[in-house]
């Protein structure tokens, strides 16, 4: 989607991006130069089209679909060279949209084979974190997050890692998160994990509501104290659970494409992104995968115009809510806020 002439360009408007996969991030172009540099096959539909086709994903066959798309992905990232490349393109790709902050999500223990271990994985990563944020503007925080679909145990050991590296600027860990199918595993289980993180100042920032419905979002509120919700889109569907995660200052990071594309809502005007904002909600619209989704941030906001009907003050809105959301510094939140007001002032 394109913006149409004689309105505010979304690519300049200040925002922050909080929901962003390492692996996921990838550009297609990329992906091409490391399977072929690594010897690796990638399936068709990795190689024919992009984004690749993604179809009742809502089920189980869907889901395995897209996270075998991934996982093929992920197998073509093989040095510390491809790692500091995700990174450095993420943020650049990020900054050329107007994100003057990137809180980048991983779990390195995909990649520690490559490396030497988890240590030197996620050392990696941070190092190149710091780089990009020099050379770009664009300020890249990293979210360590554990898998629902490995033990509990190994989230306990990536908490305690991303603890030794907690900070509070560009290239420390900031959060700590739970992704992956969550009707994989017990949210409970992994709230030792949690405590773990928090007691190191990192906020916790799972992944919840969905593949499931509010009682997965109600679980995940009683069990892992969240700061934000990555999606948490299904909150809507009950009204105490969503006045719940209100009243606890819960964010919701909120990806349009992804859950469009994973069959989630079957059209894009279904996701409920006016109901969470009537509602009251802070949402921070995020790309999630765009690798696999094809759509990157600033195309979040164009369907938040095109599609919800949101007018730039609206747009504004979204952009300051990403912002106060993020775990940035306070100055760089002052300063981007600061951007948000000089792009609703300047003329269309």
């Amino acid at each position: 989607m394109q913006d149409r002439p004689g309105r505010r360009d979304l690519a300049r408007l200040p925002k922050a991006h909080l929901h962003l996969h390492f692996t996921g991030s990838m550009r297609f172009a990329t992906l091409q130069d490391l399977a072929r540099g690594h010897g690796v096959r990638l399936p068709r539909s990795l190689t024919e089209a992009w984004p690749p086709p993604l179809t009742e994903a809502a089920e189980a066959r869907g889901w395995f679909r897209f996270q075998r798309l991934y996982d093929a992905a992920r197998h073509c990232v093989r040095s510390e060279a491809d790692m500091r490349r995700i990174v450095a393109e993420a943020a650049a790709d990020d900054a050329a949209e107007g994100s003057g902050w990137l809180e980048l999500q991983i779990d390195p223990t995909s990649y520690a084979p490559y490396v030497g271990g988890l240590t030197p994985a996620l050392e990696i990563v941070l190092d190149e974190a710091r780089a990009a944020s020099a050379a770009t503007g664009t300020g890249v925080g990293i979210i360590v997050a554990a898998s629902r679909i490995r033990h509990p145990l190994e989230a306990r050991t990536l908490a305690r890692l991303a603890a030794r590296h907690a900070g509070d600027g560009p290239g420390q860990v900031l959060g700590y998160g739970l992704s992956n199918d969550e009707r994989r595993g017990d949210t409970g289980d992994f709230a030792a994990a949690f405590r773990i993180a928090r007691t190191a100042g990192l906020a916790a920032v799972p992944h919840a509501g969905e593949l499931l419905g509010p009682a997965a979002v109600a679980q995940t509120l009683d069990t892992l104290a969240p700061r934000r919700l990555g999606h948490g889109v299904r909150s809507v569907e009950d009204a105490a659970v969503l006045d719940r995660a209100l009243a606890a200052g819960v964010a919701f990071e909120v990806c349009p494409g992804s859950n469009v594309a994973l069959g989630v809502y079957p059209r894009p005007q279904d996701v409920p992104l006016r109901e969470l904002l009537s509602a009251g909600a802070r949402v921070a619209l995020g790309a999630d995968d765009p690798l696999l989704f094809g759509s990157r941030l600033v195309e979040q906001y164009v369907a938040a115009r095109e599609v919800h009907g949101l007018d730039d003050a609206a747009l504004a809105g979204l952009a300051r809510a990403s912002i106060e959301a993020s775990l940035a510094p306070a100055d760089v939140r002052r300063r981007l806020l600061a951007g948000v007001d000089a792009w609703l002032a300047a003329p269309p």
